[in-house]
């Protein structure tokens, strides 16, 4: 049949035969065109883990902390197993996100690195990677960022281990990172 002509009587016969016995579907919104809403996000857990991370990141630093972190390549919470810090400097875990401090004073990186943890913890990602840089844009060539950082991540019960990445993704100017694992996901 073309556009524009009427069905033939035999045509609408075997139409109402092809449909006997159904049940017309209603009219009103058969069909919907709108994007299914997103699911709901567990915002004030989001509030408290990240206030949680801020906490531990900018509270002190114990006497003993800064010791043993001295100029320390690596970080293991105590009661683990160095077998943990082994496996992540022979790169066990894949990178899952990296953030790049480039260019940030302090306060810039602190806030970056606080939310590139709570962003990361609440993604379910385990393994990080921190470019600090190396220091050779900074006064007397000394990397500030690379002692903070360090402090920073020993001081956030979220931390598991640390150390320096090898050579070919970023050396003595990055850090490799890993964040406990999230009892809460299956």
């Amino acid at each position: 049949m073309t556009r524009g002509h009427r069905p033939s009587p035999d045509d609408l016969a075997a139409f109402h035969a092809a449909v006997a016995g159904t049940t017309p579907l209603r009219h009103v919104d058969r069909v919907s065109f709108e994007a299914p809403k997103p699911r709901p996000q567990p915002r004030q857990r989001q509030l408290d883990d990240a206030a949680v991370i801020g906490e531990l990141l900018s509270g002190p630093l114990a006497i003993d902390d800064w010791l043993d972190l001295g100029g320390a390549d690596s970080f293991l919470r105590t009661g683990l197993p160095r077998t943990v810090l082994r496996d992540l400097r022979r790169g066990r875990w894949s990178i899952q996100d990296h953030l790049d401090l480039h260019g940030m004073n302090r306060q810039q990186a602190h806030e970056q690195v606080t939310r590139f943890l709570v962003e990361s913890r609440g993604a379910g990602k385990r393994c990080l990677r921190i470019v600090h840089g190396r220091g050779n844009g900074s006064p007397g060539r000394e990397s500030v960022l690379r002692q903070l950082v360090k402090g920073w991540l020993s001081r956030c019960q979220e931390v598991v281990a640390f150390c320096h990445a090898p050579p070919s993704d970023g050396g003595d100017g990055a850090l490799w990172v890993l964040l406990k694992a999230d009892s809460r996901r299956c």
